[in-house]
């Protein structure tokens, strides 16, 4: 189900009664709807497990810079969701994060229409911070496309 409205959203209260792999769980799982950046970028939550999480999504023609090559954007767009709810997975029941830096390593172009994986594992956990790699592959070959890394501010809500 992807969000239609703001009153779509999850709540703040709701997000901050759920430990945060609860919440991406849910995500996953459809009981709490999906950001509305997913479905304007066509990429979706397919895996979440402690300290990981995956997402699946194909690039299309609207995606695309000027030159027609997918822009930069969606695969820093990709890795900052997958890094960041990796994170996510591990910040405890009355918490939640932000990104405050990423850095995205783009390795080779994406072809329109190649199914991805975007997968993001955290590296390390703190009371007020979290360190995440990730990486973008081709589902069908296991092709890197590009790899990143960041840094979330974890804060108690």
């Amino acid at each position: 189900m992807f969000v239609n409205t703001p009153e779509d959203l999850a709540s703040r209260d709701r997000v901050l009664s759920m430990s945060g792999r609860d919440f991406m769980e849910a995500v996953r799982d459809g009981q709490i709807p999906e950001p509305p950046i997913g479905r304007i970028l066509n990429y979706r939550l397919v895996e979440v497990d402690d300290g990981r999480v995956v997402f699946s999504g194909v690039p299309a023609f609207d995606h695309c810079n000027p030159v027609g090559a997918v822009h930069g954007g969606w695969y820093g767009t990709l890795l900052d969701s997958a890094m960041a709810c990796a994170v996510m997975t591990q910040v405890p029941k009355g918490s939640f994060y932000t990104t405050l830096e990423y850095k995205v390593n783009v390795v080779r172009a994406i072809p329109l229409g190649t199914e991805i994986r975007a997968e993001g594992v955290v590296q390390h956990i703190g009371r007020s911070t979290g360190v995440a790699d990730g990486w973008i592959r081709g589902a069908a070959d296991g092709r890197l496309y590009a790899t990143g890394s960041t840094t979330c501010l974890i804060m108690q809500g």
